[in-house]
């Protein structure tokens, strides 16, 4: 067996980080090079006697800093975890290392993955790798540092977490490949939680085979995780979703739904006319392209930031000094006595986490008063029923999560996936970020196509593809629940069209 180039990988991205990290601020923490190396090197022999450990081995990752390392800080860019060390590795992270794979750093990100556009942790703004000293475009947020890692190529891969759309579009606005599997087929034991209901452990790579080779890799059932999908319904998976479609579309002509709700007005030209063009081709292909209804979607933002925030209010209110966040103690001591990083946790003290947690606290906790529970935090809830039943509807194949999936398949009538954009433009520019966020204009119409697959627990990935701008795009392809295998080949078709074109 020929060995894999893994050394010369790793340094490699090593490089790269020390030649770019200090601009793109992708990186907020990083191991000591030797340790990189020995592990790199270790791979090499593996490769080099024929036994690495998994495709993965000597693979390099980055770590969105709210998902555990035993080894490096996992401060979730915010002051109140900016000393935390956990005790374990997150099973993710400790799937990759079984695999061989070589985690290089940790990742910037939102606040506790808070924000749109990874601008508000305390270790300050990533930059897209398309940005120049000129001009500094948004990476997209909340896992903004794991996909401008892939982009920039200081790493083969990373890992980020999705909520509602924080893997997919990051990989839209840096122009790589961002996945976000269904819920519960990755474990979330060691994720740091927003709203534990949505997130979801997502991917980058810088190509789709590779995202799926990190998927096998990940998807298992963790009995340490409560949300993990159990052996038996893993098994209904491929009874009643992977089965029947492959039964029925053998010819790999695919029905293609577009949601005619998801073409908004705030859609960018270039972006929409890249849609317009890549559905195009596939129809010429010989696939079936569809207009499908999702009346659904106009409330599902609004829906999600509720029940989101409401989440996310109690699992925040955890860090009151005593469990976790700064003890007042320790700040309370002379500040020669306490870490750097304390240091800025006391100075910090009067203000607790920065304005944006601190707002969306502020707003979930008041959809959980008893005034607001039945108008706001209860309709939203039966709002995200009616979005995943529209979905059950739309989709072909049943979902086997259902209790007799089998009388939901719609074979022949309904459609094997969706492709829409993922946001309704390329990258901002950071100087218009931050402009709306001081005029108080919220970001969320650009969660408008991701937030409905989140909702519904559905697997969806970003693709780039084409546009006629100087920036990247991405599409959304959306499966039925439990069908990424599927999901892996048309996201790999629109691939090839990108690669046909260049």
């Amino acid at each position: 067996m020929a060995a894999k180039p893994v050394i010369h990988e790793a340094i490699n991205c090593l490089r790269n980080i020390n030649q770019r990290n200090g601009f793109l601020n992708a990186f907020v923490r990083v191991p000591p090079e030797q340790k990189v190396t020995e592990q790199a090197l270790a791979a090499s022999q593996r490769y080099d006697t024929g036994t690495p450990l998994s495709p993965l081995d000597g693979s390099t990752f980055a770590i969105k800093d709210n998902i555990c390392t035993k080894d490096m800080v996992t401060s979730c860019s915010s002051l109140m975890l900016a000393d935390f060390n956990p005790e374990y590795d997150s099973t993710v992270v400790a799937k990759l290392k079984n695999a061989g794979a070589i985690v290089i750093g940790k990742t910037n990100m939102d606040e506790f993955g808070m924000g749109s556009h990874s601008t508000t942790g305390f270790h300050g703004s990533v930059r897209n790798p398309y940005s120049s000293h000129l001009s500094a475009y948004s990476a997209g947020g909340s896992s903004g540092g794991s996909a401008a890692a892939v982009a920039g190529s200081l790493c083969f891969g990373a890992l980020g977490s999705d909520t509602g759309g924080s893997v997919r579009l990051p990989a839209s606005y840096c122009g790589v490949v961002g996945f976000k599997p269904s819920y519960g087929l990755l474990s979330r034991r060691g994720l740091v939680a927003y709203a534990n209901s949505l997130d979801t452990i997502g991917i980058f790579t810088r190509d789709v085979r590779s995202a799926q080779l990190v998927f096998d890799c990940l998807n298992e059932h963790d009995p340490a995780d409560p949300s993990s999908l159990d052996g038996c319904s893993r098994r209904r998976i491929k009874d009643y979703v992977i089965g029947s479609q492959s039964a029925t579309n053998q010819s790999r002509r695919w029905d293609i739904g577009v949601p005619v709700d998801y073409n908004v007005a705030e859609i960018s030209p270039p972006l929409k006319t890249a849609w317009v063009s890549t559905l195009a081709t596939l129809r010429d292909l010989g696939h079936n392209i569809k207009p499908v209804n999702m009346p659904s979607t106009r409330h599902a933002v609004s829906s999600y930031y509720i029940i989101a925030l409401a989440e996310a209010s109690s699992n925040l209110a955890k860090y009151d000094g005593v469990q976790f966040g700064p003890h007042t103690a320790a700040t309370s001591r002379s500040t020669n006595d306490i870490s750097p990083s304390l240091q800025l946790v006391a100075a910090a003290r009067e203000n607790g986490f920065g304005k944006e947690v601190r707002r969306r606290i502020l707003l979930g906790n008041y959809s959980l008063t008893s005034e607001a529970m039945e108008n706001y935090f209860i309709h939203a809830q039966r709002i995200r029923r009616l979005i995943k039943e529209e979905f059950d509807s739309i989709f072909c194949t049943p979902n086997p999560l259902n209790p007799e999936p089998e009388r939901s398949l719609n074979s022949g009538t309904g459609v094997d996936f969706l492709i829409s954009p993922v946001s309704i433009s390329s990258a901002p520019n950071l100087e218009e970020v931050a402009k709306a966020d001081g005029a108080g204009v919220d970001g969320y119409i650009n969660d408008v196509f991701t937030v409905p697959a989140s909702m519904a627990g559905l697997p969806a990935i970003s693709v780039p593809v084409h546009g006629n701008g100087d920036l990247p795009i991405g599409l959304q392809v959306t499966a039925q629940y439990g069908d990424e295998k599927h999901l892996f080949e048309v996201a790999t078709l629109i691939e090839n069209l990108l690669e046909a074109d260049t």
